[in-house]
């Protein structure tokens, strides 16, 4: 590990973001206008008192080192990290946004297996289809089986309409 500045600087951040977070979770179940005022009435103060940490802590550290780099880009990106206490939509973390994207993080070591740009492009549009099916809230399993028997049978058709059926969000596939 670092020397005990560094340690000392990450696990006092970490000790503030989760005790921020841990409140934050606590207004979940709120309607948006509600979470919002609760933010702001209980978070607003900690995340004031945070980044002003932040920056005494920055003017204590080598800018250079990791640590220096951390506290920078979390100072640089005040605005957009405070954007939680202006909208109750907005979370707090990045969570949601994590988890959408974990399948494509989790299969990246197979894309070193393909081996042409067509092959990139078929991927793509697959990962693609599946995360639209699964966005329109369809079982991929079943879905992928209606493709598979539904587009065979027009194999021969010069009208290719037939396809704005099997989409996932038309109303043939929602019923």
């Amino acid at each position: 590990l670092g020397d005990s500045t560094t340690d000392t600087i990450t696990h006092e951040a970490y000790r503030m973001i989760t005790e921020m977070l841990h409140l934050d979770n606590g207004f979940d179940d709120l309607p948006t206008k509600d979470r919002l005022k609760q933010r702001q009435l209980t978070l607003s103060e900690k995340v004031d008192a945070y980044f002003a940490w932040l920056k005494k802590k920055y003017d204590q550290v080598t800018h250079n080192s990791t640590i220096g780099k951390a506290l920078a880009y979390s100072i640089h990106q005040e605005t957009y990290l405070r954007t939680f206490l202006s909208d109750g939509d907005v979370s707090m973390d990045n969570n949601y946004a994590e988890q959408a994207i974990r399948p494509f993080t989790i299969s990246r070591k197979n894309f070193v297996c393909i081996e042409s740009s067509a092959g990139a492009k078929t991927s793509a549009m697959i990962y693609s289809l599946v995360e639209t099916t699964k966005a329109n809230y369809l079982n991929v399993y079943e879905y992928f089986e209606l493709l598979l028997t539904e587009i065979p049978q027009h194999m021969s058709d010069k009208d290719l309409s037939f396809l704005d059926n099997l989409l996932p969000w038309s109303p043939y596939i929602q019923e």
